[in-house]
Order: C-alpha cells, then structure tokens, then sequence
C-alpha cells in the first residue's frame, strides 16, 4: 500500500525528500555506505541512481576515490538494494544510466550495441531496437533497478560532440525520433521505467556540459525542425518521463544563457506548456560543472531545478540542504503536485511491492544469439569490395598480410581470418604482402584524443594505406574512421561497429551487405 495514505500523512518536508535521486556508488568506502544509509534514513529520500564507482562517475573524475576492489559489481549492488530498502520507510525507486543496458555500470552483465550501431540498421530497425530496449529492461528488472535513464534523443548532427556521439541513434531527427521511441517502449514492456533524454537536444554542442555549460545557439525553427522534433514525437506518443540537460539554449530564454535544466522558460513553458508533456520531468546529474560550479550555496541549485519544473533530482551532493531549501521556499500545492506524481509512477513500477532480490543469472547463450541477429544488421561494408578468391591465392603464396592495430592480445578476428586462409596470418611480411587486411580496435568510444588513438600508430596505419592495397575493418566508433584515413584510401572499409565476439565472427566470414 503506498505510504501516502491519508491515514499516515507526510509532512511537506517528507514529500519533499521524494524528489531526490543520489548517487550511490557500488565500489565505494563502507564508511560512504554508511553515510547514505544515515541519509536514507534521516531525510527520507525517493530513491538512489547507481553508479559504478566515484572514480568512473564522469562529473566526478577529478575527485578519484581511493584504490577499491571492483570485483563482484553485481552481486555487490544487489547487496546495496537490498541493504538501502530495508534502511527505508518508504521503499526506494531505483534507477541507473544503462544506455547500453546494465553493463553500463556493471560488469560482467548483458551488453547491447551502442545507439549510434543501432542506428545503421536499415531492415526491421524499430522492432529490432525495441527488442533491444525489452531484454535490457528484463536485465534491470531481474537486477532491482525500477528506472532506466535512457534512451537519448539527441540528434547528432555535430560529429565532434564531445558528449553524445555513440550514444545517439544518429544524424536524422526522423530516425532518432522513432528509434529512440521504440528503445523506450521496450523498457516500458519490460516493466521498468524510461526517459528520453537530453532535452531540448545535446547532439550539436562542442562541449561537454559535465565540465561546462554548452550553448546551442539556433533559431527557434531549426531546433523545431531538429533537436526538439524526437522529443515532440515522444510526447505525442504518451512517454511518460524527460530528462531535461545542462545546456544552453539563448534563443529559448530570451537571451540568457542559462542551463535548461534550471530553465522554467524551457521547461515549464515550452515542454510542459507548448509542447504539451504531462509526465515527469527529471534534471540531469545536478553535480555536472555545467550547473553546479554556478552555486556555491549548498541546496540553491536543487531549489532552483525544482522552481524551474523538475519532478525528480538526479545526483545532488546537497540532498539535506535542498530538501530543507524547497520545503521552506516552495508552497505546499507545488510539492504535493509533484509528490503524487512521484508516488504513482513508483505505484506503476511496483516499487512498493519490493522484496529482497536474488542476484541475477543470465543466459548468456541465448544473449550471444540475439548479439549475432543484431551484428548481421548493423555490420557494413561503407565502400569498395572484398574478393574472397582473390585473397585465397594470396595467403596461398605468402602475399597477404593482417596487422591489427590498438589490440592488446590475438583478436578473434585475426584467430577466425587465420584458421579461414590456413595461413598464420600475423606472421607474413606486411612489406612483401600485396594486400593488407588492416583490423582497427577503437581504444575509446569517445572523441577526446582521437579517440585514444596515439599519433604515432595512426601515422604508421597511414604510410601503410599509401604503400600497400589495403582493406580495413574497424570494429569501433564509425565517427573514428576519419582518423585512419580517407575512405578512397582503402580498398574497402567494413565498419563492425562494436568489438563484440559476435561481431569479430561475422566479420571474418566477409559476408557483407
């Protein structure tokens, strides 16, 4: 039964401390575990956001823990719900950011493909990435997480995004807006909640609003017609949750470059007001340098967000002194508004029924099946062609070669394309080879550095594309491609996408659509 029965009432202060979501960290101090149980406890708080670790929480990188023993991930968050549950009055909405499923935060657990491969199916794309946002969703279910902060619906239409990139389903609002609606309505079949998010759109921004505020300066129109149009399609198709960005909008609030998160221009009056979303609203982390270094005073920021129309606060560092901030500032109609919105959705999501969980186990078989279906969808071959025959009688007479690049061990690939030519591959000449197969392993996802690749293995990938014909499989971010070279510069290029096993095995059967 939900404990705001009118014969239990809560205080304006306790339903106030519905709306606040912390981090909680698995890897983390028992001393820290201890401090949060306190919190949950004395303020009464909604709920937790998991992450892995302080020092892998991106708005916290300069603030590294100590050295702590990551092994166990799962087993160790499943021990932390159920140890912060049994610490509430009123049981806890669990919620984590597994954009790619829970493998986000925990190791060893069921990855999917990044949005931006997801975005390269062409055939049966909406139910397949709806499939893909269900078994992420039955995942976190099993896990006890009740809310998933995903998926993006930010347009990337800037390819040096320093934030987004990946994880956006790509370039066309179109296809994002119906892409990340189906990933949503997967989650939501699943029985797990959803949002989209960064509202109003983070995809063309060249800052990273977890160190500073980005500022998108476009016309009204542009942004109807681009970032604003997946977030309109959400909404007139009964999403239920946005989560609301650090960035800036000028043209949105008259002038001023303000965060949106904190913006009741934005937010109340264009996404609540003019575009007609009735759901909840939650902030992006509310320790992200794009917002917090712009209030010293602890709880200011969290009233702020919830003045501006925030129904739930995501990772505030001043929980005490925001609840305290808003109960005093705000009137008790405003806090009641939110709260029973708050207890309904935990209602849908079954938080009230909670019961200790179990740690999960996994198909892992069936997992790889469906990983396989997928990679069959996205892997392409972006220009040229590939000779099978051609390349036979090549490795017959010792004059094909395989360089692997950014690959800290023998990859499957090279293990498959190996035992395929019956030749060990890594052991012919690349000088005297004819044709080179040149496997690129993306050390990271992310732009920064291009994307981790060191300049002088990319200088030495390029002296062998102008000196050898050479084929390239990247198995990576396709917005790196770039880095290694023009597409007229190889023979032909197979973007794999992601570095999966699955992938790596279909790769090396060079069958190609």
């Amino acid at each position: 039964m939900p404990l705001y029965n009118p014969l239990f009432p809560l205080t304006t202060k306790q339903k106030t401390a519905q709306l606040f979501l912390p981090a909680a960290f698995v890897h983390d101090t028992e001393e820290n575990y201890q401090a949060l149980e306190n919190l949950i406890r004395e303020e009464g708080i909604g709920g937790l956001t998991f992450f892995h670790s302080r020092h892998s929480a991106a708005a916290n990188f300069e603030k590294r823990a100590e050295v702590l023993d990551v092994s166990g991930t799962l087993e160790k968050m499943i021990g932390l719900i159920n140890r912060y549950q049994a610490a509430s009055k009123i049981p806890l909405l669990i919620s984590i950011d597994g954009e790619y499923g829970l493998a986000m935060r925990i190791e060893k657990t069921p990855q999917y493909p990044f949005a931006i491969s997801l975005g390269s199916i062409q055939n049966d794309a909406e139910n397949l990435v709806e499939e893909v946002g269900y078994r992420m969703g039955l995942d976190m279910k099993k896990a006890g997480i009740h809310l998933n902060l995903a998926p993006c619906a930010d347009v990337n239409t800037n390819p040096d995004n320093p934030v987004i990139g990946y994880r956006s389903f790509g370039t066309d609002p179109e296809k994002v807006a119906k892409l990340a609606l189906a990933n949503y309505n997967g989650m939501i079949k699943a029985g797990i909640g959803a949002c989209l998010k960064h509202f109003p759109g983070h995809g063309d921004t060249h800052l990273d609003s977890h160190l500073g505020l980005p500022v998108l300066n476009k016309t009204k129109a542009q942004l109807q017609a681009e970032e604003l149009l997946p977030f309109q399609h959400g909404i007139d198709n009964g999403v239920e949750m946005i989560m609301v960005g650090h960035l800036a909008v000028p043209t949105l609030t008259g002038g001023k470059e303000i965060a949106a998160s904190i913006s009741r221009e934005i937010i109340t009056d264009l996404l609540k007001g003019e575009m007609g979303f009735e759901g909840l609203v939650i902030s992006d982390a509310l320790n992200m340098k794009a917002v917090a270094k712009h209030f010293p005073e602890p709880g200011q920021l969290e009233l702020e967000a919830f003045k501006a129309g925030n129904d739930l606060l995501c990772f505030s560092d001043h929980v005490r002194e925001g609840i305290a901030l808003i109960t005093e500032k705000a009137s008790e109609e405003e806090v009641n508004l939110v709260f029973e919105k708050i207890q309904k959705l935990k209602e849908k999501l079954g938080v009230f029924d909670f019961k200790p969980i179990e740690v999960p186990v996994f198909d892992w078989a069936d997992h790889s099946t469906f990983q396989t279906k997928l990679a069959g969808k996205y892997i392409k071959l972006l220009s040229g062609n590939i000779d099978i025959n051609e390349i036979k009688k090549l490795a017959e007479s010792n004059l094909y070669a395989h360089r692997a690049f950014f690959a800290s061990e023998e990859t499957i690939f090279a293990k498959k394309t190996n035992e395929k030519f019956r030749k060990d591959l890594g052991l012919i000449s690349v000088e005297n080879a004819e044709k080179v197969l040149i496997s690129v392993f993306v050390p990271s996802h992310k732009p920064l550095n291009k994307f981790g690749m060191d300049e002088s293995t990319l200088a030495e990938i390029h002296k062998l594309v102008k000196s050898k014909n050479c084929i390239l499989f990247h198995f990576g971010n396709p917005l790196a491609i770039k880095h290694i070279g023009k597409l007229e510069e190889f023979e032909a290029i197979v973007c794999g996408y992601q570095d999966f096993k699955e992938v790596q095995e279909m790769c090396s059967n060079f069958n190609f659509s």
